[in-house]
């Protein structure tokens, strides 16, 4: 089914339609939600939530061309996991000893990245505290500026800066360390 009637089928109620979407996204959508919660647990109680989000909004979805429903679920998606940090109110940084630690390790060039399986690499996103991941979400994968991720979060654009930086010396370290031993 193409992207439009797709959206137009939800739009009417069509259970059709619905499980076609979630068939076509969910697997997506739970990765969005793994990488800001951190945990499958909570990741799928946040796409549970997107979906009824997504389902009860449609009456404002206006189709752009291909790519534009996935591009809209996905925001809503992310919105979701957003509200859920906010309201556990996690967005605080660690002790700034463990940054300067951190940044203390130079980042991995591209060729050693590459020795890395994806799985990895997501896990030692999954790990990062709270606030650092959902920042290095936002601006790494989401691309969007610190202006942007602070008025998201409710933080300022220095805080959202630092714990950028902070969380990828921290990856840069896991990184190492899984070369170092791989």
């Amino acid at each position: 089914m193409e992207e439009h009637i797709l959206a137009e089928g939800c739009r009417n109620g069509d259970d059709t339609a619905r499980r076609e979407l979630y068939d076509r996204y969910a697997g997506r959508l739970l990765a969005i939600c793994m990488r800001y919660s951190g945990d499958r647990s909570t990741a799928e109680d946040l796409l549970h939530d997107a979906f009824l989000k997504i389902y009860g909004a449609f009456d404002r979805f206006t189709y752009r061309g291909p790519g534009s429903l996935r591009a809209w679920i996905e925001r809503i998606t992310v919105n979701v996991a957003l509200e859920w940090i906010r309201s556990r109110n996690k967005l605080g940084s660690v002790a700034l000893d463990e940054g300067k630690a951190a940044a203390e390790v130079a980042e991995p060039d591209v060729s050693e990245m590459a020795r890395v399986p994806r799985d990895v690499l997501m896990q030692f996103v999954s790990e990062l505290p709270e606030g650092y991941r959902a920042v290095f979400n936002l601006y790494c994968i989401e691309e969007y500026s610190h202006r942007e991720i602070a008025r998201m979060l409710g933080i300022n654009e220095k805080s959202s800066s630092s714990q950028l930086f902070r969380a990828r010396a921290m990856l840069a370290r896991r990184v190492r360390e899984y070369l170092d031993t791989h």
